[in-house]
């Protein structure tokens, strides 16, 4: 039987990051959107919360916390709710961090992991997304051939949180584009590897205060130990399966947001002398706001859940990562027609959240859980 009460644990943390996401991070997300910058004070407040050295094994100078997919989603809900360009910016470094730590080789996991221990924000991040219509997570046109000592990787990735900044990129790519997830391997590249192009930071509809770029990759070459996990190599299924996980529960937060919002502005505002809250069509709109979000919630953490207990979730994940892809747009642009005229200036957070919310049915690899 499924038990969806959150431990206690669970619930001061979560209770800890929606206060850092209520009194940190909502503050702060209209400039980081108007200025495309988040101000460091904000990353290193979250980053003190211990979100990504919690997974880093003691001995590598982390806490030692045991993974779990359910604590993992109820912090990504919150930060959701604050800001999603912050929230990517704060848990971009985990991209790296929890495959190293899942499928890491020894050494690997004494380079990559141990530089988390100084209490520091470390920006590395990982690239999945490619530039293509038909990008297919299952078919990945960026590829990796081995050539004596080294590996040669090519192709483009877009997307990738944190591009023009980071030291260390985790560059998913395949060996064979025909024979799916397992031939997908992940390589640790640093950033000025020879062949690694980074791009000029994209312009984008919304995200705005997040630094994302394209990667060119033209015959770069690194050695054979940048292969995560080395001979053992990875399952980038299930890293995928974490990253919808994650995705789907910033959706959450999000719409939460966005229907907290439109909720308290419908109490307030009056027309003909009432509430608009009071009036059906309002109502109603409100209330299936509020279903829907229950409902990706739900289906977020049984797919968590078995997560946590080791079953296979791809078809789980993928399809609580469309329906809450579908459910935060809904949410958001709901919202902004509660507010009516109100809701498309920018005095107003709702437009942002929609600009936000657009994003989430390409969104993928930009989280982890």
């Amino acid at each position: 039987m499924i038990n969806f009460t959150p431990s206690e644990e669970q619930q001061m943390i979560s209770d800890t990051v929606a206060a850092y996401a209520r009194d940190a991070v909502r503050p702060k997300a209209r400039d980081a959107d108007e200025t495309g910058a988040i101000p460091d004070s904000v990353i290193q407040t979250g980053w003190d919360l211990g979100l990504v050295q919690s997974i880093i094994p003691e001995s590598y100078g982390g806490f030692g916390g045991t993974r779990s997919a359910v604590t993992g989603a109820l912090a990504a809900e919150q930060l959701g709710y604050g800001d999603l360009s912050v929230a990517l910016h704060l848990l971009s470094p985990r991209l790296l961090v929890q495959p190293v730590v899942d499928y890491g080789s020894d050494a690997q996991k004494e380079r990559y992991l141990k530089p988390f221990a100084d209490g520091a924000f470390h920006p590395v991040t990982a690239a999945v997304m490619e530039p293509r219509v038909d990008f297919d997570l299952s078919a990945l046109a960026t590829t990796a051939r081995r050539d004596g000592a080294n590996y040669v990787l090519s192709g483009q990735k877009c997307f990738v949180p944190l591009g023009s900044s980071a030291e260390t990129i985790l560059i998913y790519a395949t060996t064979d584009p025909t024979s799916g997830y397992g031939a997908v391997d992940g390589f640790l590249v640093p950033r000025d590897a020879a062949g690694l192009t980074v791009g000029e930071r994209e312009q984008n509809m919304g995200l705005r205060g997040l630094d994302t770029t394209e990667l060119i990759l033209d015959d770069c070459r690194v050695p054979l130990d940048a292969r995560l996990g080395e001979e053992q190599g990875c399952d980038f299924q299930r890293i995928m399966d974490a990253s919808r996980i994650a995705v789907s529960a910033l959706a959450v937060g999000v719409a939460r947001g966005a229907y907290d919002f439109a909720r308290e502005y419908a109490k307030e505002r009056k027309a003909f002398g009432r509430a608009i809250a009071q009036n059906q069509a309002i109502a109603f709109m409100l209330a299936e706001m509020a279903t829907e979000i229950d409902a990706v919630r739900l289906l977020l953490w049984e797919a968590a859940w078995n997560f946590d207990e080791g079953n296979d979730v791809l078809r789980e994940s993928y399809l609580t990562k469309r329906y809450a892809a579908d459910m935060v747009l809904k949410v958001a642009d709901n919202a902004l027609q509660v507010l009516g005229g109100h809701g498309y200036i920018r005095d107003y957070p709702v437009e942002l959240w929609l600009r936000n919310a657009r994003g989430f049915a390409a969104f993928e690899g930009l989280a982890i859980v």
